[in-house]
């Protein structure tokens, strides 16, 4: 039987058993939750990491190297790289992890990134600014000829490309020379010094069409330091094919247009009696006109024998050495005799006619002098045979 002591005692022992119990299940419940939350946060995925290269702050950055965008942990959901209002054009990898540029940028110019991605950890986005470096000199074309606005040109005519500056690298910038035309033909490009390349086809043009030209020059390193800072683009249109045939020895020209003759002419050509005043055979391009046009006697000065300083109707120049096709008013000679200083003269309303319908890179052909064109006289390109003018080109 239980004192009166050991029974005040036993409620106070279960009482404490049952606190043990509730503060060993306190215990073992906290320990649960830290477990959880520590076991969340590393199963929850981090959100994708955005690369740029070039860096932030980065200058001097070549500009014919390309902007790279990367993305771990992610794919990229766009990029946009601008400079004055400008995008840079690129393309994503196929997984979209990575972004590239596809065209080359401008030098001396500030350019800046955006780009955001997304992946199982959320949305990330990144920027970066960056500078292209200063060439040590820059490139651009500075003149096309013949592309005047609204022009129709022959079809022999060339495409005459001069620079600003040397070029250093020419099959660089030879490659981003691009010819379009509505009726291919085949054709290429001949050095003929440091700022001007030129390109003449393997036959003439085919005749009524439109032919573009253009260079990508922006950003293009032409060697020695000098990168291009813009690009070109130039619309030729070709006219009819109007091609002239001039025999010296029988002292006649013939025009046919686009196959059909559509003028007879009698003519005088050059005297021949010294090497200037023999016209040159060979296949000659009309290359401007004007009404009148002075001609003063190469090498020779006021009071010395043969010279001459006179003004000339309907002048169509067709050589560098002076020759023209042009008018003159000795009709008894023409068709008879071969008179001229070199130049072929022709009845003033008849060569008034011809100097209304040539366009520049009309052909004249000459024939049945012991005088050659040069290919370097004027435009006289069509007297290389296409094998040889290919070996102007840099691009082997």
């Amino acid at each position: 039987m239980l004192t009166l002591d050991q029974r005040l005692r036993l409620p106070l022992a279960g009482l404490a058993a049952a606190t043990a119990v509730v503060l060993t299940a306190s215990c073992s419940a906290d320990g649960s939750t830290k477990n959880a939350a520590a076991e969340s946060k590393a199963t929850t995925p981090a959100a994708p990491t955005i690369t740029i290269s070039p860096a932030e702050g980065t200058d001097k950055v070549r500009p014919d190297k390309p902007v790279v965008v990367s993305a771990t942990g992610g794919a990229l959901d766009e990029v946009v790289v601008q400079a004055g209002g400008k995008t840079l054009e690129g393309e994503f990898d196929e997984a979209r992890t990575r972004w590239e540029s596809k065209e080359r940028m401008r030098p001396s110019t500030g350019y800046k990134v955006s780009a955001t991605a997304t992946g199982q950890g959320g949305p990330a986005t990144a920027t970066s600014s960056f500078t292209t470096l200063k060439p040590k000199s820059e490139l651009s074309i500075i003149d096309v000829t013949p592309a005047v606005k609204g022009e129709k040109v022959g079809v022999g005519a060339p495409i005459i490309v001069t620079f600003n500056a040397p070029v250093k690298n020419r099959a660089a910038v030879e490659k981003e020379l691009k010819v379009k035309a509505q009726k291919p033909v085949r054709g290429a490009w001949r050095w003929v010094d440091d700022t001007k390349v030129i390109y003449r086809t393997a036959k003439y043009w085919p005749a009524h069409q439109k032919v573009v030209f253009s260079a990508d020059l922006t950003g293009l390193h032409a060697g020695g330091g000098s990168f291009g800072v813009k690009d070109h683009k130039s619309t030729i249109r070709i006219g009819a094919r109007q091609i002239s045939t001039v025999n010296t020895r029988s002292k006649t020209m013939t025009v046919k247009r686009d196959g059909k003759t559509v003028q007879r002419m009698l003519i005088s050509a050059g005297r021949a009696t010294t090497r200037e005043y023999t016209t040159t055979s060979g296949v000659h391009l009309t290359m401007d006109k004007r009404n009148p046009e002075r001609m003063i006697s190469p090498n020779r000065k006021k009071g010395d024998p043969g010279y001459y300083d006179l003004m000339i109707n309907h002048a169509v120049r067709i050589s560098n050495s002076g020759e023209y096709v042009h008018a003159k008013n000795n009709v008894s000679d023409q068709g008879r005799r071969n008179v001229s200083h070199g130049c072929v003269n022709a009845r003033p309303d008849q060569a008034r006619w011809f100097y209304n319908q040539s366009q520049r890179g009309d052909v004249v052909l000459i024939t049945g002098t012991n005088r050659a064109l040069e290919w370097n006289n004027g435009w006289g390109y069509w007297q290389m045979s296409f094998k040889e003018w290919k070996k102007g080109s840099a691009l082997k």
